[in-house]
């Protein structure tokens, strides 16, 4: 590297710095954030984790009954919550929860898009359909809820969220749709946050790795289903590979009031994204390997949940059942 590139690296390197020492943290005290997917699993954790640091929270899922659980979890330790029942796929539905939203605190000031699902499976047993319903939740709903929400956050110079995950720097073998959707939902991020800026709404994208919420039990299974299931419920679940769900609470939320135009979480996260910028052909290539050694595919489109594929291996596993537990799964 010459000298003058040399020097605009480092006045570059100086000035984030110098930008991120100036910034102001986001004081979460007494604002209303919306979380979509609060009623269990890493919402859940995100909707405690922000209730510690002082914020009112509307948990928005479809199942009224786990949004009830939710709700009296978050008021057991101290907090404000209100339940929201609606179906991010549906715009209508997303409009009259952030008027619900609003109607019962006066105000919204941070959007959680955290709502995602997940199918496991090969991508040869994966329908167009399949591409299209996680791209409807995965990656629209965050649009969706953003736009309902931008009168009410703009008023509030407020901040959006967007859980994304690292599957959106390298694509991960049997995760193909999941995949699509988070480079989706990973660009999404960073347009509003260009788009927003000026009208005083911050957005931050998280990339998480793999998380310990006990939500393996809620994925879709395709292809061989209780081998495809009980890779992903074990490795979901391997401490060392995996981040303890308020652990990763805490980081993602750190990210928010620090105003992070994106953050990845989790030591595993950190790896692939610089495997994948500093030598993205060797990580295909690996990812290649990693193909080899998962279930054939079955040349079926047949899916089942996860509950319904769980063996011995995946039943008895402590540190899943304590994760499904703690988190509203069951």
């Amino acid at each position: 590297m010459r000298g003058p590139a040399r020097l605009l690296l480092g006045a570059g390197v100086a000035l984030l710095a110098a930008r991120r020492l100036r910034a102001r943290p986001y004081d979460l005290s007494g604002k209303v954030v919306l979380i979509t997917g609060g009623s269990r699993g890493l919402g859940l954790a995100l909707a405690r984790e922000l209730t510690g640091r002082g914020a009112r929270m509307a948990l928005l899922a479809r199942d009224a009954a786990e949004l009830d659980r939710a709700v009296q979890d978050v008021r057991a330790r101290g907090g404000q919550a209100i339940r929201v029942v609606a179906d991010v796929t549906d715009a209508a539905s997303l409009e009259r929860a952030v008027q619900a939203t609003v109607a019962h605190y006066g105000q919204l000031d941070v959007v959680v898009s955290n709502a995602g699902i997940i199918q496991v499976g090969p991508l040869t047993d994966m329908t167009e359909a399949d591409f299209e319903h996680i791209m409807q939740v995965n990656g629209f709903a965050a649009l969706r809820v953003t736009r309902a929400a931008l009168p009410h956050l703009k008023r509030a110079r407020g901040r959006v969220l967007i859980v994304s995950s690292v599957a959106a720097k390298a694509a991960i073998p049997h995760l193909g749709p999941y995949s699509v959707s988070k480079f989706a939902s990973y660009g999404l991020g960073q347009a509003l946050r260009a788009e927003l800026a000026p009208q005083g709404v911050t957005v931050t994208t998280v990339l998480p790795a793999l998380m310990r919420t006990g939500s393996a039990r809620q994925v879709t299974v395709k292809g061989q289903f209780e081998k495809e299931y009980a890779v992903f419920a074990t490795l979901d679940n391997v401490p060392l590979l995996s981040l303890d769900a308020p652990r990763a609470a805490r980081q993602i939320v750190g990210a928010l009031v620090r105003g992070d135009s994106e953050a990845m979480i989790g030591g595993p996260a950190h790896l692939l994204r610089w495997a994948s910028a500093l030598a993205p052909g060797l990580t295909a290539d690996a990812m290649a390997l990693v193909t080899r050694t998962l279930p054939d595919p079955t040349g079926r489109p047949d899916a089942r949940r996860g509950a319904q594929a769980e063996t011995p291996l995946t039943r008895g596993n402590p540190i899943k059942q304590a994760a499904e537990r703690d988190l509203n799964q069951l």
